[in-house]
């Protein structure tokens, strides 16, 4: 089966446009959290309220983090490093910084390492 011409004209420049986004630029917005993988079976449920309630925010070079039950943080961010869809930011705040890191999943999710082999899955605000 042969490709069309006109659907090649029309497919490439989106794929340029999705493709030429920055990290930096693909981060932006508000992430909700979703669901959290290698939680212990008897904290799932406990684990899950919490993450249903974390969110992270960036806009522009600024990041919030949003954690039930504490006051959100915020700082500047910076990318620190980029391998294929991992990425590693780096944050200050006040009174320090810090370094956390990132993976885009196919699906349009974003997986944040919180550590421990555990990640939470975020999800865009729409």
């Amino acid at each position: 089966m042969r490709k069309s011409p006109v659907f090649l004209a029309l497919a490439l420049p989106l794929c340029l446009v999705a493709c030429s986004k920055s990290p930096k630029d693909r981060l932006q917005g508000k992430w909700l959290g979703d669901s959290i993988n290698n939680a212990e079976p008897e904290q799932t449920a406990d684990v899950t309220a919490w993450v249903k309630g974390t969110s992270l925010e960036f806009k522009g070079e600024r990041m919030t983090v949003t954690i039930p039950a504490e006051q959100p943080r915020s700082g500047e961010f910076k990318v620190a490093k980029v391998d294929g869809k991992k990425v590693v930011l780096a944050v200050n705040r006040e009174g320090g910084a810090d370094s956390t890191t990132l993976v885009f999943a196919d699906d349009g999710s974003l997986q944040w390492d919180v550590g421990e082999g555990r990640f939470i899955t975020m999800t865009r605000l729409k």
